[in-house]
């Protein structure tokens, strides 16, 4: 299963749903570093560097720093859904097909219903 670095703004029922499918979550609340507005560039290197992806609500900073460079461990790029269940089940789902994450954007969208 995925090793993973959610940023601040991410719902932590998706998180607790994640961990209970088997992935490795740990939040920025966990590392003591929520509220300190760690610039988004500083939030993928210290994911990098516990070989983390980053896991986050804010796709067009952290597509921007993927077109920038590709030397990181993952970012997964999702869109709100308040139906938490069912976006944990995405993001499980695309994690499994994509397996490793290094270097790699992976978009999780919510479908319109």
């Amino acid at each position: 299963m995925a090793a993973i670095y959610s940023n601040e703004n991410f719902p932590l029922p998706v998180v607790l749903s994640l961990r209970q499918m088997g992935h490795d979550v740990l939040t920025i609340q966990e590392t003591g570093r929520a509220g300190d507005a760690v610039p988004d560039a500083d939030v993928l290197a210290y994911a990098t560097d516990l070989d983390r992806a980053v896991l986050t609500l804010n796709r067009r900073d952290f597509v921007r720093l993927h077109l920038a460079s590709t030397n990181h461990a993952g970012i997964v790029v999702c869109t709100f859904d308040p139906d938490f269940p069912t976006q944990a089940q995405r993001i499980h789902e695309a994690l499994t097909r994509e397996g490793d994450l290094r270097g790699k954007l992976v978009r999780v969208n919510r479908f319109a219903p």
